[in-house]
């Protein structure tokens, strides 16, 4: 029996309606790999976040700027890439959405979740414009995973 462990890139226009796509492959990809189906939806309100703010903030909701994601296995990780053609932000200067000025305030959610439901958040910027956020998530708890197939003849 092999192990599946799926790779995928996707590219998407800059458009709202998009983020569904991409949230359907990512969670079928975890759920191949075992992931239990409460990680998957907290995963998956991660990726979403980090699509949304790629399109919203990144690309400035430019079809023609396409957002990419990339999903991949590297060791005991889950690795799940959204790169945007923007001019980039600090991570560190977004406000605080549990700080009491700011409870009421829609700004700063995404990144909050994103730190919250995944193990590690990596921002890198380059300088031609374009910010990728890389999410890692450990495979912990998530069972071995093989194709549905290889369960079919088991």
């Amino acid at each position: 029996m092999s192990t599946l462990e799926p790779e995928l890139s996707l590219s998407i226009g800059s458009r709202f309606e998009n983020i569904e796509l991409v949230q359907v492959v990512i969670d079928d990809s975890l759920q191949r790999l075992r992931f239990a189906e409460d990680s998957r939806y907290w995963i998956g309100i991660a990726v979403r976040e980090a699509v949304a703010n790629a399109i919203q903030h990144g690309s400035r909701q430019d079809p023609e700027k396409p957002v990419l994601v990339d999903f991949v296995v590297e060791g005991a990780f889950v690795v799940i890439r959204v790169k945007d053609e923007g001019s980039g932000f600090d991570p560190f200067r977004v406000a605080d959405p549990l700080d009491p000025e700011n409870l009421l305030k829609p700004d700063g959610r995404g990144i909050f979740y994103m730190n919250r439901f995944m193990d590690d958040i990596e921002y890198n910027f380059f300088p031609g414009g374009g910010t990728v956020v890389t999410m890692r998530k450990a495979m912990a708890g998530a069972g071995s995973a093989t194709t549905a197939a290889e369960e079919d003849r088991a």
